[in-house]
């Protein structure tokens, strides 16, 4: 069974999280140094809150590179809400500030929508058939978003006002703007996918009726 690490950033429902792996079966530790990162079975890099912050704490327990390369080697790693905006070079919510800078391009603040905060379920469609993802219904809490990703990512796709990138994947390495960990049975079946374990069967009964 593999072990799951998460990385504190101070900047998410962690307890979520954890609550998620543990319906899944999985151990799960919270960690912090660079070590633990370069050695961890499986990562998840959560985020909630401000993408300048959420870089600072990371360059303050010194684990940039340890991220960034992790990724670069493909090392199962999943990155949740801010954690896939923490994977692009920049972003308007914090000018100036460099991200992990794994993806090009920016993250930009919602243009459309009559109010600039999606809070809610909403329906992710497919970019191509290269993802874990499935199509189905996630939720999001987020003012800020992604249009683009180069071609060696697959992606998937949702729209709030506007359409934006729901995910983003490639190789071992998925990155979410949504929650799975709240995305109820839809996506701790993504969770289960990533993670290489079975579903619970209440998810998979439930997923089995929602498709009949």
């Amino acid at each position: 069974m593999p072990a799951v690490s998460i990385v504190d950033t101070r900047l998410a429902n962690i307890a979520s999280i954890l609550a998620a792996m543990e319906r899944l079966g999985l151990d799960a530790r919270i960690v912090d140094a660079p070590a633990q990162i370069a050695s961890a079975d499986r990562l998840i890099l959560p985020g909630v809150g401000s993408f300048g912050a959420a870089m600072e704490r990371l360059r303050a327990l010194g684990v940039v590179d340890a991220l960034r390369e992790r990724i670069e080697s493909d090392r199962p790693t999943l990155c949740v809400c801010l954690g896939m905006q923490l994977l692009f070079e920049s972003s308007e919510e914090s000018p100036g500030v460099e991200g992990l800078s794994v993806v090009p391009g920016a993250i930009r603040r919602f243009r459309s929508p009559p109010r600039r905060t999606h809070f809610g379920w909403s329906a992710v469609t497919l970019g191509d058939e290269r993802t874990i993802v499935q199509p189905g219904y996630a939720y999001f809490a987020h003012s800020y978003c992604a249009t683009d990703a180069p071609a060696d990512w697959s992606t998937s796709r949702a729209a709030f006002g506007e359409p934006f990138i729901a995910s983003i994947q490639r190789g071992t390495t998925l990155a979410c703007q949504f929650h799975p960990e709240l995305s109820g049975a839809w996506g701790l079946s993504l969770l289960a996918r990533w993670a290489g374990v079975q579903a619970p069967l209440t998810t998979q009964t439930l997923l089995a009726e929602s498709d009949a």
